[in-house]
């Protein structure tokens, strides 16, 4: 009778509380991740790599899937309404932050939709334009932006985009407005920046290092504070008289809004692991960034981070009257 007691307690325990069992066996299954960008992009490749130290250390497949559309806010809203259990996640960039102003309606409130997991690095970006371009540094290219204002293109990987943040960012630094051609990704972008069918694009080193290193492409400026040890002979905005054009694009792992704590914290503490192998920290180096510190790998730094930047560039998006919808 006892044991038939004890086994109904503890069915009954399970149902009430069933997340409190699960978290204490997780993970038991596969975990994807959602990517709210196209496959190749520099979102996915940090993804990717991050989500294979995670595997190691989780002791289940850490898979990605790309959710492509409207500025990320598509995957983001998908992972919104995924099952708080743990096994549905999201990497997102600061588009998470500037989505919030972007996009006047959104189908989830950013800050309360979401459980925070950590930081996962900030990658800094780069002025670049085709190679054939007449500046030869950035305030030359200020000027010549200045006089052209009308025709010299900016490409971006549509709305929402990094790269579309950091052009809105050039433009407000030099206080001149110029002709923006926005595309359905990075790698059309970049295509066309190659082909010199666009003057110039803003976008993250793990895009553009390989085109700077191979010179088909032509540097003009870091947005980081310092030079970058990948691209040393690359000055910073500030060198080129630009230093309010100063911007990382930060990377971070969010979970449903209700996945339990325990799991939040499993997952931070599989994300500080895995920003912490070799091979990840070597790949990162490759493409001009580095793993985010331990502790901004917490779900209390992401949050502090992610309400700051939405401060930031709220008034920035406002002045450009540039919205997504």
């Amino acid at each position: 009778m006892r044991k038939f007691v004890a086994a109904l307690a503890a069915a009954a325990a399970a149902t009430l509380y069933p997340f409190a069992a699960g978290a204490q066996t997780y993970p038991e299954r596969t975990i994807t991740v959602v990517v709210p960008f196209a496959a190749g992009g520099p979102t996915d490749t940090v993804t990717r790599l991050v989500a294979e130290a995670m595997s190691k250390d989780l002791g289940q497949q850490v898979i990605v899937e790309n959710v492509g559309g409207a500025g990320g806010t598509l995957g983001a809203g998908r992972v919104a309404k995924a099952e708080p259990d743990g096994y549905t996640l999201l990497l997102h960039h600061i588009g998470m932050a500037t989505s919030a102003t972007l996009y006047r309606k959104l189908a989830y409130d950013t800050l309360n939709a979401f459980e925070y997991v950590g930081l996962v690095t900030e990658v800094p970006m780069t002025i670049v334009g085709r190679k054939d371009l007449e500046p030869t540094d950035l305030k030359g290219l200020v000027e010549y932006a200045k006089a052209n204002k009308d025709s010299i293109t900016v490409a971006n990987a549509g709305i929402g985009a990094a790269s579309h943040l950091c052009g809105m960012l050039f433009m407000s630094g030099i206080k001149t407005p110029l002709v923006t051609v926005p595309y359905k990704g990075t790698g059309p972008a970049m295509t066309d920046l190659l082909g010199g069918q666009v003057d110039i694009m803003c976008d993250q080193t793990t895009n553009t290092t390989k085109q700077i290193k191979g010179g088909t492409i032509k540097a003009y400026a870091v947005t980081s504070p310092e030079r970058l040890d990948v691209l040393p002979d690359v000055p910073t905005t500030t060198e080129g008289g630009l230093p309010e054009v100063q911007v990382g694009i930060w990377h971070a792992i969010y979970a449903p809004k209700g996945t339990p704590a325990e799991i939040t914290e499993r997952l931070s503490k599989s994300l500080q692991v895995a920003l912490k192998d070799q091979n990840v920290a070597a790949r990162f180096a490759e493409l001009g960034t580095k793993p985010s510190p331990e502790a901004d790998a917490t779900p209390a730094a992401l949050k502090a981070k992610l309400e700051g930047e939405i401060g930031r560039w709220k008034p920035i998006i406002e002045a450009a009257g540039q919205y997504a919808d």
